[in-house]
């Protein structure tokens, strides 16, 4: 089983698009689970174009008062950095819980013990099937601070059921932040998903420092390559010593819609090793 990690510092470079051709072209031959680890913004069951079935909700601690405790002390409030808590002089606290990240400070720092653990569900896990091609997805609710902790529920379904597949795909969320981290840290090799233009460059920059800490083997996927200046990447893959697997054209209206996701795969599994 080889679990690869597509990614990109930055949106809208055919990340999802990428991930999805090529699940669906590897699940031609071989098992292949997609996991959709962008779950502030899940959207591969569109491009697949299937409907998605609950799986399981995902669960997040948030405390709870015991008012007949309380002395109004006020120091919950003062160690909240997520600004849930609000404490006003000689008052209960007032909770804000779409704001808590169930950090537990609040319940370290309460000298009565009046507050202990109840829970609220931040979120989903779904499943869906496009042939051979299982896929997994997470969706944060609306309004709800922390991602990785739908994105950590992904990895623990991932470990259980990893031995039933010979490729996981994992589509990540853009940018460097925790639940990105979080999708990538059990990946074999990632694949970074840019574009030839300045915001592309910048971005890529940052998604390869951090690779570089995380330890994992990465190459470089550029998308659009004819419509913007390919050498600022490749000026890039020189410096960070990262190969370009594939460079793919921007598509012209010669090339018929339902052949692109085939285009995509098959441009990346020609220049890559990882079906071998």
């Amino acid at each position: 089983m080889k679990t690869i990690g597509i990614t990109g510092g930055k949106g809208g470079t055919g990340k999802s698009t990428v991930s999805v051709a090529l699940a669906i072209e590897l699940s031609k031959k071989y098992k292949t689970l997609l996991i959709d680890a962008d779950v502030d913004c899940p959207n591969d069951h569109l491009i697949l174009n299937i409907q998605r079935k609950l799986l399981k909700k995902v669960y997040q601690r948030i405390p709870v008062w015991d008012f007949n405790k309380c002395d109004k002390c006020g120091l919950c409030g003062s160690v909240c950095q997520q600004n849930a808590i609000v404490s006003i002089k000689n008052k209960y606290p007032i909770f804000m819980q779409s704001q808590c990240n169930g950090c537990g400070s609040c319940v370290l720092k309460c000298p009565k013990g009046a507050i202990s653990w109840s829970k609220k569900n931040i979120g989903n896990i779904f499943i869906g099937k496009k042939g051979n091609c299982d896929l997994l997805s997470g969706e944060l609710k609306i309004n709800e601070p922390v991602s990785e902790f739908i994105v950590k529920d992904l990895n623990k379904i991932i470990k259980k059921e990893k031995d039933k597949y010979n490729f996981i795909i994992i589509d990540t969320a853009a940018g460097i932040h925790c639940d990105v981290i979080t999708a990538l840290e059990n990946c074999d090799i990632i694949f970074t998903v840019t574009e030839p233009n300045p915001l592309g460059a910048h971005d890529l920059e940052l998604i390869l420092k951090l690779l570089k800490k995380l330890k994992i083997n990465s190459k470089i996927i550029l998308n659009r390559f004819d419509i913007g200046d390919k050498k600022i990447i490749e000026n890039l893959a020189k410096k960070y010593k990262k190969e370009i697997i594939a460079k793919i054209p921007y598509l012209k209206n010669s090339l018929k819609d339902n052949n692109i996701m085939e285009f995509y795969a098959k441009k990346i599994l020609t220049n890559s090793s990882i079906n071998k």
